[in-house]
C-alpha cells in the first residue's frame, strides 16, 4: 500500500454544488491566482486539519493521553455547543432550509479567513504561493524535492 505522499496518481472526484457556490469558488481561485481544481484541493486540505485523529497513545503516553482527553472532551463539547447554537441561529432566520444552504450559513466565513490569514502571512514573509508547484508553502522550504 502506497504512503499519502508517494502515490501521484490523479483520480477524478466529482460533486455538485449549487451555481452560486461555484461561481463563488471560482471568483475566489481567480483572485487567488489558482486553477479551480488546486482552490478545492487546498480548501478540503485545510479542513481537514481540523478532524484529523491522532494515533492512539500507547505505554507511558496513554496516562497523560487520558488527562489531556479529558480537557479536550470538556473543549469538545463546549465547541459541540457552540455549533448547535448556530445551526439554530441559522434555522431561526427561515422556516426550512437545505442541506446546502445550512452548509453556506455556517461556512461562510472560512473562505474569507483563509484568504486573510494566507495575505497576512505571506506577508509577513512566512508562507509562499507557488505556482510552478501549484500551492502555498512555508517560506524557507525551498530544500523540499521539486515533484
Amino acid at each position: 500500500m502506497s504512503t499519502e505522499g508517494s502515490d501521484t496518481e490523479r483520480k477524478t472526484v466529482m460533486t455538485y454544488v449549487p451555481a452560486y457556490q461555484k461561481e463563488r469558488w471560482k471568483e475566489h481561485a481567480d483572485q487567488l491566482g489558482m486553477s479551480q481544481s488546486e482552490f478545492l484541493r487546498t480548501m478540503v486540505q485545510a479542513g481537514r486539519r481540523n478532524f484529523e485523529i491522532p494515533d492512539l497513545p500507547s505505554g507511558e503516553e496513554e496516562e497523560t493521553a487520558q488527562s489531556a482527553n479529558s480537557q479536550n472532551s470538556e473543549e469538545s463539547a463546549q465547541q459541540g455547543e457552540e455549533f448547535r447554537e448556530r445551526v439554530r441561529a441559522a434555522l431561526s432566520d427561515s422556516e426550512y432550509r437545505s442541506w446546502d444552504e445550512l452548509l453556506a450559513a455556517l461556512t461562510n466565513d472560512i473562505e474569507d479567513r483563509l484568504d486573510t490569514t494566507l495575505q497576512d502571512l505571506q506577508a509577513s514573509n512566512e508562507v509562499q504561493y507557488s505556482g510552478r508547484h501549484g500551492g502555498y508553502t512555508l517560506a524557507g522550504s525551498s530544500e523540499r524535492p521539486d515533484e
